[in-house]
């Protein structure tokens, strides 16, 4: 069993809240699936419930309040840090309707020995561990890592909330962990906890269901797009992608396109290797785009050399707008693809490339229905299976675009009619190129097919099926405030 990744279950949490399952409807169902576990193992007794400031401790402040109804069970609440310090609004909203429970005793925990002194790890009759979730990795700091350390020491049976506190969910090295008697996980196995060595910690795992919508899932939406809506304050210039456009001789407007949609993307450095023909052309377009000019009216073997060079200093390659089919072009990109590790292929380019993939690159296509029967797909039902077997990322364009890597399958059902214009499928490898710069291919296609969609709605909206390719970049930053 392969798991999910933090970030994907993140992503899919925040596609349910764009469709209207809040957060806190999430929690009070994971909460309530915890009490549940606890009153299986212990029909009366004392149950100390170790809490974090996260999501996490938001789960267990919900299973606290659904315990509490039973008389015969005592609840005893450690919050690891400051209640003031909690860390999100689905989580302070059920601490604080802890006021109006019975809650038998609650402290804020800043040293260990605080929770020594209590006495409730000696008295404890089961203990849920709800002190980290999914997104704490490395080294572990005081006073968790203690706690962690008093937990295990106990001896008590320890019911682990998502993954044991510690725990890598990602599946890799860790400083220490909680180990459980049992972990409750929810929605879908967690990557880390399939893991071979993940049994000594976890022991049995329970897969919870707490209620996701299968369209949060199954289709894009907002949480795709999350994680590039943001930058740390100590960015730098070229961290946040180098870009290298391959494209253009038979046409100039294509490579151009392509070029400025990566830039509103947030493409930190785009260079355009073009024809000499087409490379003034394209220049004219914006002082933004670095334009290279190559050797002929073609992209030809002798350029090869050249694109080499450029490709040492990008993170990422998009080929194929404008280039047109010549057989030599079509020969001299399947000779560049063995020397990218991250390439974008659309358009002209898709008719060079040999299929399967190398295993070391990394390629996102982005055929319509006509280049992918070309390439031997059979209609998006054949996505998920072409893209095992040839090793790529396919985001197949349509009336609704299918996008897979080989192990799953989204669809995104924004855009409209009026895109058919001339154009839009270059603005769309655009702003795939520039997230794929700094994410993984699946990652970056959902994303891009997400993004080109909805700018394209935005642009419908105000010039309706008059709209232009130039029209969609220029909404780009819309989708991406």
């Amino acid at each position: 069993m392969k798991g999910i990744t933090t970030s994907r279950m993140k992503t899919i949490d925040e596609n349910c809240e764009h469709l209207g399952l809040k957060g806190l409807q999430l929690m009070e169902n994971a909460g309530a699936a915890i009490a549940h576990e606890v009153k299986e193992r212990i029909q009366k007794g004392n149950v100390l419930i170790v809490a974090g400031r996260g999501n996490n401790g938001g789960d267990a402040f919900v299973a606290a309040r659904h315990l509490v109804y039973d008389p015969a069970i005592t609840v005893n609440i450690a919050l690891i840090g400051s209640a003031s310090g909690i860390r999100t609004q689905d989580s302070m909203h059920n601490f604080a309707l802890l006021e109006h429970c019975r809650i038998e005793g609650f402290i804020e925990i800043t040293d260990p020995q605080q929770l020594k002194a209590t006495r409730w790890l000696d008295d404890a009759d089961l203990i849920v561990d709800a002190l980290l979730g999914t997104g704490i990795t490395g080294k572990l700091r005081e006073t968790e890592a203690t706690v962690i350390d008093l937990i295990n020491d106990s001896k008590v049976p320890v019911v682990a909330v998502d993954v044991p506190s510690g725990f890598d969910p990602e599946g890799g090295k860790f400083d220490r962990s909680v180990r459980a008697d049992i972990t409750l996980t929810f929605h879908r196995m967690k990557k880390g906890l399939a893991s071979d060595h993940a049994k000594e910690y976890t022991s049995e795992v329970k897969v919870i269901n707490i209620g996701v919508c299968e369209d949060a899932e199954t289709y894009v939406g907002k949480g795709d797009i999350a994680a590039f809506r943001t930058r740390s304050r100590d960015s730098h210039k070229g961290q946040h992608g180098r870009m290298l456009i391959i494209g253009g001789g038979p046409y100039s407007g294509a490579p151009a396109l392509t070029a400025m949609a990566a830039l509103r993307t947030g493409a930190d450095i785009v260079t355009v290797a073009a024809p000499a023909n087409v490379a003034d052309i394209i220049a004219s377009f914006s002082p933004n785009i670095i334009v290279k000019a190559l050797s002929s009216n073609i992209l030809c073997e002798k350029d090869i050399d050249t694109v080499a060079k450029l490709i040492e200093g990008h993170d990422v390659v998009v080929m194929g707008m404008g280039l047109g089919r010549d057989e030599r072009t079509k020969d001299t990109v399947s000779k560049i693809v063995p020397l990218c590790k991250k390439v974008v292929v659309d358009a002209d380019g898709l008719y060079g490339i040999a299929l399967p993939v190398p295993e070391d690159i990394e390629m996102i296509i982005t055929p319509h229905a006509g280049e992918f029967t070309a390439l031997g797909g059979n209609g998006k039902e054949d996505a998920l299976e072409f893209s095992k077997k040839n090793n790529v990322t396919v985001l197949l364009k349509g009336k609704e675009d299918h996008i897979s890597n080989g192990e799953r399958v989204a669809i995104n059902h924004t855009g409209n009619p009026g895109m058919t214009v001339g154009g839009t499928g270059d603005v769309l490898a655009g702003i795939t190129g520039a997230l794929f710069a700094i994410a993984p291919a699946m990652d970056a296609a959902c994303g891009a097919a997400y993004i080109n969609g909805v700018a394209g709605d935005l642009a419908f909206e105000r010039w309706g099926h008059g709209l232009l390719a130039t029209d969609i970049i220029d909404m780009i930053t819309e989708v991406m405030k």
